[in-house]
């Protein structure tokens, strides 16, 4: 490497773009495009910066295989913050082979990162958790620990840990002071925020309040039947049964446990499960049908007891029944709940990561959008949609080590 792109590479490296451009802004040699697609991204312009990566990968020869693959370890990074959640793994799963093989360990370990990052994303957990119990962080640079203890944090909260994501952020946040980058420093602190709000709201005996993830935790661990309006199961400390693809089952199931001990008449079954305004003997009979359908599958959890006006959740053992809802009831939230992250993304991401039609979400999006919830920009398939309060800042550890550990 010559000087100016060496002093770019720590500029980057420092989370420095507008140093690094100033350097090497006027070149178009492969490693100057390299780092002017890796300062555009760090400043947010996301197009650019694949183009110019996508220029540089192809202007490196044959004898230089593992520049090639920190540039394609580069455009997953900007899929990543793009959410274009269809970028093919397979290609980091290559470009990290041929780092490892060449001895290139630190960019290694970030484009595995990223591909855990990618399946956190899309709810793969149990992948993720896998791939990243294999990886010891300790001989890496503090940014490369940083970024790994986010993950760990990421995958706590998803598994509501919460004792061992605030120990990763701890750790996080020691690293990303070594580290010295700021938008690095941003990320440790917004994770840590969400530590702090509430993530859910607790209904019992006709009352709610909101929750913390540690209590959302120990409430798992607790005796209570939970219906949990998040997740769509109904659960206890030993069971869970599943109701993702059941909705009038959980909407019965929900109704049965906001008025628990109390019963729910039949009338308000059928309003709040099957919309119906003017309920007729066919409803009935298929109220008849689903509460059967449900009772079988809570049955070891709790009974479904008829009364004269209608049915009443008894549980198995002297415990609690109670809801478990989102913050706030409202359309569409899992979609909200991904856009929270202050990132815009395609529709066929947030398709993916929600495992739903690519239609289906286009109809929520345009749903929300109606409502001022939701705003797009771009056009086509470079469309991006995002709240309309999203945070000023990139996403943190946007490639400032993918090409500059020479």
């Amino acid at each position: 490497m010559d000087s100016l792109i060496t002093a770019a590479a720590r500029a980057l490296a420092a989370g420095d773009p507008l140093g690094a451009l100033n350097r090497i802004a006027l070149r178009d040699d492969p490693p100057a495009l390299a780092l002017r697609g890796t300062a555009m991204a760090q400043l947010g312009d996301l197009d650019r910066a694949k183009l110019l990566l996508r220029r540089a990968a192809r202007g490196f020869g044959a004898g230089e295989a593992v520049a090639r693959a920190r540039c394609i370890v580069a455009d997953a990074e900007i899929a990543l913050a793009a959410r274009d959640l269809s970028w093919p793994p397979a290609a980091l799963d290559a470009a990290q082979a041929v780092l490892a093989r060449h001895g290139d360990v630190v960019n290694a370990a970030y484009a595995r990162h990223l591909d855990i990052r990618r399946l956190l994303l899309i709810g793969r957990i149990d992948e993720a958790e896998g791939k990243l119990s294999t990886f010891d962080p300790a001989p890496f640079p503090p940014a490369t620990r940083a970024l790994h203890e986010l993950v760990v944090a990421g995958l706590a909260i998803r598994r509501l840990q919460s004792k061992t994501a605030r120990t990763a952020l701890a750790r996080a946040a020691d690293a990303a002071r070594q580290a010295r980058i700021p938008a690095l420093t941003v990320e440790v602190e917004t994770m840590r925020r969400t530590l702090e709000q509430p993530a859910a709201r607790l209904i019992t005996r006709g009352e709610a309040r909101s929750l913390l993830i540690e209590e959302i935790e120990a409430l798992q661990a607790s005796k209570a039947i939970v219906v949990d309006a998040c997740r769509y199961a109904v659960r206890d400390a030993r069971h869970a049964v599943s109701l993702g693809t059941r909705p009038v089952l959980f909407a019965l199931a929900r109704a049965l446990a906001e008025a628990w001990p109390q019963d729910v008449s039949r009338e308000t079954l059928l309003a709040r499960t099957f919309r119906a305004k003017a309920a007729d003997e066919t409803h009935r009979a298929r109220l008849r049908v689903e509460i059967g359908r449900l009772r079988a599958k809570l049955a070891p959890l709790a009974e479904i007891s008829a009364t004269r006006d209608g049915f009443v959740l008894v549980p198995r053992g002297r415990r609690e029944i109670v809801v478990l809802a989102q913050p706030r009831d409202e359309a569409h939230a899992e979609v909200l709940a991904l856009l929270a992250d202050g990132e815009a993304w395609s529709s066929s991401g947030l398709a993916l990561a929600l495992s739903v039609s690519q239609r289906t979400m286009q109809r929520a999006l345009d749903e929300l959008a109606a409502g001022g919830r939701v705003q797009s920009f771009g056009r086509g398939r470079a469309r991006r949609w995002m709240t309309p309060t999203a945070p000023g800042f990139t996403t943190a550890l946007l490639l400032p080590a993918a090409l500059a550990s020479d």
